[in-house]
């Protein structure tokens, strides 16, 4: 198979659409087989009462809350796997989201960053806990999934960073995650699906040469979850990432597929968590002859969450 090329291209493709029917259709099933009708609001519209933003693991619904709403957050992301070596790469976020609007929501946020790197070929040794950036994540709720067919949010999140997130190295650095969240209930009450487009470019300035680099991720991301008893749902996604040099797509550097689960329980007192663990099961970086790309991506990806509403 020729790899960087179409070929490949079109390969990885049809593998993440084959996954996803595959790991989605038990759930599918299992919710269809406990279909119950939704709760009806005063005003007619569907409502079923659960916030579909976390559900899905590391893909992510669109709800944002109702107006006057706000939530506290605390989000570890744990990136493993290196082609050699010993990596473990972790981004804590704290968040604090408010929503002033029912169709906009504004939620500051502050990054602490650790590594331990040991023996990765073409990356320093760094064991470090440090504060790596802050930002800001604003969404715009275009769609309610419970009155049109879908639900729509566009969400843009700008960040400076002071460390790079691979290396660990200083760095002076600008990013944006731009992306496209769209959700549907499939079976009232008991079965969700989501589709996330994603675009992330990046300005990073090394502080060792003083030089500036531009780069960029894509992704699209596909999900579904099954509410499996009151408050608790178990997903399983698909993602679809890609690396390129330049903010403008300019040259590919690296692609890879991740599959995994997802877990969210309701808590009391507007409590909630979630776990959600992704592996790479595909992909190469352009140049190599390995069948992951380890270079831009990781092995293993997990998200936890825990956050409060008040």
């Amino acid at each position: 198979m020729r790899r960087g090329g179409v070929t490949a291209t079109m390969d990885m493709r049809a593998a993440a659409a084959a996954i996803l029917m595959l790991c989605l259709g038990p759930l599918a099933g299992a919710a269809l087989a406990h279909e119950r009708p939704a709760a009806t609001r005063s005003d007619g519209a569907r409502h079923d009462d659960i916030d579909s933003e976390h559900i899905f693991g590391i893909t992510e619904g669109s709800d944002i809350g109702e107006a006057g709403e706000s939530e506290a957050e605390v989000e570890p992301f744990g990136r493993f796997g290196k082609r050699g070596g010993s990596y473990a790469a972790t981004s804590t976020m704290l968040t604090y989201k408010y929503t002033p609007v029912d169709y906009f929501r504004i939620a500051p946020l502050l990054n602490f960053a650790s590594h331990n790197i040991s023996n990765v070929p073409g990356l320093d040794n760094i064991d470090q806990f440090t504060f790596e950036g802050a930002g800001a994540e604003l969404r715009w709720h275009l769609l309610d999934r419970t009155k049109a067919p879908f639900g729509f949010t566009l969400s843009a999140a700008p960040q400076r960073n002071r460390v790079d997130d691979i290396t660990g190295l200083p760095v002076e650095q600008y990013t944006a995650e731009f992306a496209a969240l769209l959700d549907k209930n499939l079976v009232p009450d008991r079965l969700f699906a989501a589709l996330n487009l994603l675009y992330e470019p990046a300005w990073t300035r090394q502080r060792t040469t003083g030089e500036w680099e531009r780069d960029a991720t894509v992704g699209v991301s596909a999900a579904m979850s099954a509410q499996v008893a009151a408050g608790v749902f178990v997903a399983t996604e698909v993602r679809y990432m890609r690396k390129y040099d330049g903010i403008a797509l300019d040259t590919f550097l690296g692609e890879a597929l991740f599959v995994g689960p997802s877990f969210y329980v309701k808590l009391p007192n507007q409590w909630f968590a979630s776990v959600a663990w992704n592996v790479q099961v595909a992909g190469h970086a352009a140049g190599e002859a390995f069948a992951l790309d380890l270079t831009n991506f990781e092995r293993h990806e997990v998200r936890l969450r825990f956050g409060v509403g008040f």
